[in-house]
């Protein structure tokens, strides 16, 4: 695994949120994040995402499993990667089951614009082929 903050450089343990890279495929990301995604944090998943949803891949998977607060910001960086991932013909996948992270997506009916799986390990076995 990789860690992935801003300039690829060192965790910063003040930061808000931070997100773990791990390559489960050679065209196949799993974007990590832990923390809370908010309007100063948002940055830290917009990075990665920017950096990974490109037509070398063939998917991206964003797991919110570690998000422990996911607001407006947070919400609109997925709704940007998803967009971008759309254009790159790269699928991206949202995997989330806790209340932190599903209750935000349901709420603004994000739920039927993102694939959401319940485990990362649904994901590798979705892209394991």
């Amino acid at each position: 695994m990789l860690t992935f903050l801003k300039g690829d450089s060192v965790p910063d343990p003040t930061a808000l949120a931070s997100v773990v890279v791990d390559r489960i495929a050679p065209d196949v990301v799993v974007l990590h994040v832990s923390g809370e995604l908010d309007t100063t944090s948002s940055s830290e998943l917009t990075t990665p995402l920017d950096k990974y949803v490109v037509e070398a891949n063939r998917a991206v998977v964003v797991d919110l499993g570690g998000v422990k607060f996911l607001g407006s910001a947070g919400l609109e960086a997925l709704v940007l990667g998803q967009q971008r991932a759309s254009q790159a013909e790269v699928d991206f996948v949202v995997v989330a089951s806790t209340r932190a992270a599903l209750r935000p997506i349901e709420a603004t009916g994000l739920d039927s614009v993102f694939t959401i799986l319940g485990s990362v390990d649904e994901a590798v076995e979705r892209y394991s082929s």
